[in-house]
């Protein structure tokens, strides 16, 4: 019997160690939005250019931006209007990242005016801004998202060296199949879909096709907006890739244009999830969430910046909600959303403000310009 519980002892021991191990030096780990944040990638915005004009982009986009990329798709980024001031921010932003704690990883530079094309069609690039939209983090595994904008078929590339570096120590590295992203795919027809009317999608089911931004994750429970990016064929892709162990959940979205979550469901912290009432009917969540906090997030301060304001936002005015928690308590968030800032502390969360504006019209703000590489957990239900 002593033998007996000698070796159960020394087997927990072996065990309790390994965890204790993974944990702390898996170099890639992440299965939620809020432990704590070890390592992070920041996106680029080195020689980034407008994306050309393609039906596709009005899924997400101001109708005048699109209407203006008739004219400026496939042009450089202006540097002195455009790159410059949003590299000032980004530079405070990592700044912030490195100061707290977190080690910053950044992707190579590659020229997005190089055209570049498939036996179907041909396009120029567009950025390097937003990592969030290009890869999912589950647990130790980087996922490539299957994308449906013909002008982000070759983003993942300028990841390509850090994600070898991690595979090497360890991680796994997958890429859902490469849609083919025929003309077939799109609605060459689509307009956004009035008041009143019913919801229509650019996209149709033809392809797998998704955006890795269209999720959140919630330890074993993951949350998505079927959008104008996503569509259900490439949430089924997911979940059958996960298998049993996690459970996908759709998130109803009264947007016109839905394009990625992080502006309309925000997970901060176990138990807590900001939402946008705009877009959200609570009583419409699914049934899981009736045990979490549901936080209703302020209306969004708009900052009259002329041009970028009215016109060249590549995203939805709600990036007030768009924050990077660095653990459960600390916060990243835009210096002029005073309201989210107040109604963070009254949540009991500790804001860090940072200066984003100009960054915005490049596709997002702290959430989309990062990408979990370790945060400091394990796979959990936190239902």
């Amino acid at each position: 019997m002593d033998t007996l519980k000698t070796t159960f002892n020394s087997h927990a021991n072996t065990l309790q160690k390994q965890q204790s191990s993974d944990l702390n030096n898996g170099v890639v780990n992440s299965y939620n939005e809020w432990d704590l944040l070890e390592e992070v990638i920041v996106g680029r915005l080195e020689k980034s250019i407008h994306p050309r004009q393609h039906i596709v982009l009005l899924g997400g986009i101001p109708q005048k931006f699109y209407n203006l990329l008739f004219w400026i798709g496939g042009n450089k980024v202006s540097h002195k209007w455009g790159i410059e001031p949003a590299q000032k921010e980004l530079d405070e932003f990592i700044h912030i990242l490195e100061a707290e704690g977190v080690k910053v990883r950044r992707p190579d530079i590659i020229d997005h005016t190089k055209k570049y094309a498939t036996p179907n069609w041909s396009s120029p690039g567009m950025c390097s801004a937003c990592p969030r939209d290009c890869f999912i983090v589950i647990g130790n595994e980087i996922i490539e998202a299957p994308m449906s904008w013909r002008s982000r078929y070759y983003e993942h590339h300028a990841y390509y060296s850090l994600f070898k570096e991690y595979s090497a120590q360890g991680a796994k590295w997958t890429s859902a199949p490469k849609p083919p992203l025929l003309d077939t795919l799109y609605d060459k027809n689509y307009k956004v879909p009035k008041d009143g009317e019913a919801m229509r999608y650019v996209i149709n089911e033809s392809e797998i096709v998704f955006d890795a931004a269209d999720f959140v994750r919630c330890g074993r429970d993951i949350f998505v907006t079927k959008s104008n990016v996503t569509n259900q064929a490439g949430i089924d892709w997911l979940q059958n890739h996960l298998g049993n162990e996690y459970r996908i959940h759709i998130i109803e979205t009264h947007s016109k244009q839905p394009m990625h979550i992080d502006t309309t469901f925000m997970p901060l912290a176990p138990g807590k999830v900001m939402i946008n009432p705009k877009y959200i009917d609570v009583k419409k969540l699914p049934a899981i969430l009736k045990s979490w906090d549901i936080l209703i997030a302020p209306e969004p301060v708009i900052v009259n910046r002329g041009f970028f304001n009215e016109t060249a936002a590549l995203c939805s005015m709600w990036l007030s909600m768009n924050v990077l928690m660095l653990d459960e308590e600390r916060v990243i968030c835009e210096r002029t959303q005073e309201p989210t800032i107040r109604a963070l502390k009254d949540w009991g969360f500790k804001p860090i403000v940072c200066d984003f504006l100009q960054f915005n019209p490049f596709g997002g703000a702290f959430h989309c310009a990062t990408l979990d590489v370790r945060r400091r957990g394990t796979l959990q239900s936190y239902f």
